[in-house]
């Protein structure tokens, strides 16, 4: 009943207030990412879904369009600006996904949609985070995020499926919100996003 028709409700009214709250923040966002980035203002890639189904993923753009001299785009660390790592730390970039959201991509709670070369490299266990939607947020997010490993990350994510329930969401979105005021679990200790999964060593 609640996985049917409590999230989604909720969900949706959560993004739809949201977004009308932070609407102003949204808008002079979107006006800074053109200004210093350039077009687009959002990042768009295909991510599977619920069921592995492929969904557009919205973020702000957060790095710039930078070629070596044989036409090559270079390497992402290359093309990051300090604004566009500014947008990273804050999490502020993942404001467009509340769109997501209310188009029924996404929901506020859930595995994290990830990169479509990814699927044929899950174990029969991983590939159950698919079962439910994919979240903006989720437990392997408030649990480590980038500083874990992948196989940790999948254990948390499978942990989500198996235990999914109201008070699990709302434990979720709470200690969502302090990590995202405390900017703790962003990077690795790299100071960069997770490195690409390539299959599981298990």
């Amino acid at each position: 009943m609640y996985l049917k028709i409590f999230k989604p409700f909720i969900d949706f009214l959560i993004s739809i207030i949201t977004v009308l709250i932070l609407s102003p923040i949204i808008l002079v966002l979107a006006l800074i990412v053109y200004l210093k980035l350039g077009k687009p203002v959002f990042f768009r890639q295909s991510r599977p879904g619920k069921n592995e189904k492929v969904f557009m993923l919205f973020k702000f753009r957060t790095m710039i369009n930078k070629f070596s001299s044989s036409g090559e785009l270079l390497p992402d660390i290359e093309r990051m600006t300090n604004f566009g790592l500014f947008l990273r730390k804050s999490s502020l970039d993942e404001l467009p996904q509340l769109f997501n959201v209310l188009k029924g991509d996404l929901s506020l709670v859930g595995p994290r949609p990830l990169l479509i070369e990814y699927l044929p490299l899950y174990n029969d266990t991983q590939k159950k985070r698919h079962l439910v939607k994919p979240g903006i947020t989720g437990w392997a997010q408030i649990n480590g995020r980038n500083v874990i490993t992948w196989e940790d990350k999948f254990k948390l994510d499978l942990f989500y499926v198996e235990h999914i329930s109201f008070f699990l969401d709302m434990e979720i979105l709470l200690k969502t919100i302090i990590n995202v005021l405390r900017r703790t679990n962003i990077n690795n200790s790299t100071g960069h996003t997770m490195e690409k999964f390539t299959g599981s060593k298990l």
